[in-house]
């Protein structure tokens, strides 16, 4: 299983090569334009994204051309919106100010798509409760991504054969668990990208992965030492006095670490858990899975967690790798 992605370091890291990069263009001029913006960064992914969302900026605008008294969905109209917007996206102009924003996102995406592409898959399909994937828009942002775009380009392939114009987040994230395995998928090698991005600002894989730490082993413990001492009286009384060597230890940082709380299963769990636990104790229903984790953080204690697994999953393999992880994760939401 793969160490957890730290998004924290990606955000700080991706802070630090945006000054860069922004800092060696504005030395020269003041504002920068969209051919010099496609040619900004070296890895051609982040120029993209940055592009990408201000295509999104320019949805946003178009869509409070909204009028009682003007038709702005007739097809006129529609196509002379088009053809503005042909023309305006050969004229992009930005500064610094508005331009670093966008540059830092750029990055942590290209970061996040890299290292992580299963949690980018997550966090392009995560929609709030009620909302829906428009496969016009899904299509789209997919026409910006170059590095490990088949599994979302057969996704779109998918939607479009269906003749499906929307899609809820669920149905979309197990569609993609089937995709995964039809194309083979696997993640680009990352260590070109890596490389490009130490030239601005030196970094090596370990910094974005969260620190795993281990227990350390007890050390055997050490019974109390008792010492008797015998004192002569007049009448001849024994008095008895009980030394006890032994001291109390404090907890570790491992110790505190061991013990934080997993507050809800669905916000904890990363895109690979999901997907191996889909696959391996639910047997590929993604939807059945979604409501058994529904169902988990509703409950009070261990106790009615550990029965209604139990009660539900009896054909469960208890020596699987991804049993233990699974229950060690859900008896974290409960201690």
């Amino acid at each position: 299983m793969d160490e957890k992605i730290s998004l924290k370091a990606v955000d700080q890291y991706s802070i630090h090569v945006a000054n860069q990069l922004a800092d060696a263009f504005f030395s020269r001029k003041e504002k920068i334009s969209g051919p010099e913006l496609l040619t900004l960064c070296e890895v051609k992914q982040v120029n993209l994204f940055v592009l990408n969302d201000l295509l999104s900026l320019w949805k946003q605008e178009t869509e409070k051309l909204k009028s009682p008294y003007f038709d702005y969905e007739a097809t006129p109209v529609v196509e002379a919106l088009v053809q503005f917007q042909n023309t305006v996206s050969n004229h992009i102009l930005i500064n610094k100010t508005n331009l670093l924003p966008l540059l830092k996102k750029g990055v942590s995406q290209t970061l996040l798509l890299i290292l992580a592409p299963y949690d980018f898959f997550s966090d392009t399909l995560d929609k709030k409760d009620g909302e829906v994937i428009r496969t016009k828009n899904l299509k789209d942002a997919v026409k910006y991504i170059k590095i490990n775009k088949a599994p979302l380009e057969k996704l779109v392939s998918h939607l479009e054969t269906r003749n499906l114009q929307t899609i809820a987040g669920k149905e979309a994230f197990a569609l993609l668990d089937h995709i995964l395995e039809e194309v083979n998928f696997t993640p680009e090698d990352f260590e070109p990208y890596l490389s490009a991005f130490s030239k601005l600002v030196p970094v090596s894989i370990d910094k974005f992965y969260e620190v795993k730490i281990t227990q350390p082993v007890p050390e055997p413990k050490q019974e109390p030492i008792i010492e008797v001492k015998v004192v002569e009286t007049k009448t001849v009384t024994q008095s008895i006095s009980v030394e006890n060597n032994s001291t109390l230890s404090k907890p570790t940082l491992a110790d505190n670490l061991a013990k934080q709380k997993v507050t809800r299963l669905k916000e904890s769990l990363t895109i690979n858990q999901k997907f191996m636990f889909t696959k391996i104790l639910f047997h590929g229903d993604f939807e059945i899975f979604s409501e058994a984790i529904d169902k988990l953080d509703r409950f009070d204690n261990l106790t009615q967690a550990t029965r209604f697994l139990d009660d539900g999953y009896p054909d469960w393999d208890k020596e699987s790798e991804e049993y233990e992880e699974f229950i060690e994760i859900v008896q974290k939401r409960f201690s």
